[in-house]
């Protein structure tokens, strides 16, 4: 809890982990939407995953670019300019009146969450170099707590709103005042190596791989959650409205609680402990949600919630002290896969609950995560 407490000490530290919350309260907004977006346009669960593609295709096209951008505006520049720009393009997905529109939409939506999520990873880190402090994984907890409120107070407000995009224009409105209001403490933050040209080998992607590989198979599962969770419990478990988008409003917060004690739990057993028992208390959470009993199925989501929670934080501390790379060039690299997982892992459950059923995509969840155990058996003690 000390990183919680060094977060409310100072605006210089808190500004960075509402940033985090802030790309996941809109994303908790959007999770809750799905359904009724879908029965608008009147799409089948392929159709929709093929949609969410577009949102990944808009990150794969933007991750490239990020460097060279932060360079360009500076790190603080770009941030401001990223987040702003996704509070707006959030806006989309509600507005599009046909299939074609929500795909464009939600290429827009992948180009600012991809440029969001590494600028604003880059930034904590840069911030914790200059200062010589340590609250990554506190961040990734806001960004959990995020969803929980978009998600959860967007399910308890939805009775009371007859239209989505009224629900969404004025959370991104509230969003970005209070951001513009913050901008101030990281406004002229530059990063140290923007002036540097990077030493960055293809052959230093060897000890990545691993790494990358569980970053990509938990934010799969992650990304999967936020998109099809509602759907799930609505479909399989048969759960009523009021409670179909419990399942990520759960996952959220378990994940959050689970951050906010990651930096104490890591100095005690290590990362690599952390991401085997993680990824492997992830997978036997997805097999209780494989029970078609909403209840149960709730309980299932709280311990992936549990079980992910840190698996992403450690991540990035592990990558950052592979010997031979530059923390900077490991975090981004991780960050890059990883959320790329993020997107991609909707997709790929859309077709499989088209080809087969939800069920059957959730047991492909459990796989990922079991998969993403296995792998960190095989890594190095750090």
């Amino acid at each position: 809890m000390q990183s919680l407490g060094l977060v409310f000490s100072r605006l210089r530290y808190f500004t960075p982990v509402f940033l985090f919350a802030t790309l996941n309260i809109l994303y908790g907004t959007w999770a809750i939407y799905i359904p009724q977006i879908t029965a608008k346009l009147q799409l089948n669960e392929g159709e929709l995953g093929f949609a969410v593609f577009f949102m990944a295709l808009g990150t794969l096209c933007t991750i490239p670019f990020v460097p060279k951008l932060i360079k360009n505006l500076g790190l603080g520049k770009a941030v401001l300019f990223a987040v702003i720009g996704f509070c707006l393009f959030i806006l989309g997905p509600f507005l599009a009146k046909s299939y074609v529109l929500l795909c464009a939409s939600l290429y827009g939506v992948g180009v600012f969450s991809g440029l969001l999520d590494v600028a604003i990873n880059t930034l904590v880190t840069e911030v914790e170099r200059k200062d010589k402090v340590h609250f990554m994984s506190v961040s990734h907890g806001f960004f959990s707590l995020g969803g929980m409120l978009g998600a959860g107070l967007g399910s308890l407000l939805m009775p009371y709103i007859a239209f989505a995009e009224c629900h969404v224009a004025g959370v991104s409105l509230i969003l970005i005042v209070i951001n513009l209001i913050l901008s101030k403490n990281y406004y002229r933050i530059t990063s140290t190596q923007e002036a540097e040209e990077s030493s960055f080998k293809l052959k230093n992607l060897k000890p990545l791989i691993g790494l990358a590989l569980i970053g990509f198979l938990v934010m799969a599962a992650e990304g999967a959650i936020v998109d099809w969770s509602a759907l799930y419990l609505e479909q399989v478990t048969l759960a009523t409205a009021a409670l179909s988008g419990l399942g990520y409003t759960i996952f959220n917060g378990t994940m959050a609680l689970g951050r906010f004690f990651g930096d104490a739990v890591s100095t005690r057993f290590g990362s690599r402990l952390i991401m085997i028992i993680g990824s492997f208390l992830a997978a036997a959470g997805f097999g209780l949600t494989l029970v078609a009993d909403t209840t149960t199925a709730l309980i299932g989501f709280a311990v992936v919630g549990m079980g992910l929670s840190i698996v992403v934080p450690e991540l990035f501390r592990y990558s950052g002290n592979l010997k031979g790379i530059r923390a900077e060039e490991g975090i981004s690299f991780i960050a890059g896969t990883g959320f790329v997982g993020l997107l991609l892992g909707p997709v790929f459950l859309g077709f499989l609950a088209q080809t087969f059923d939800l069920k059957g995509s959730f047991i492909a969840l459990l796989c990922f995560t079991a998969i993403a155990g296995i792998v960190a058996l095989s890594l190095r003690r750090n």
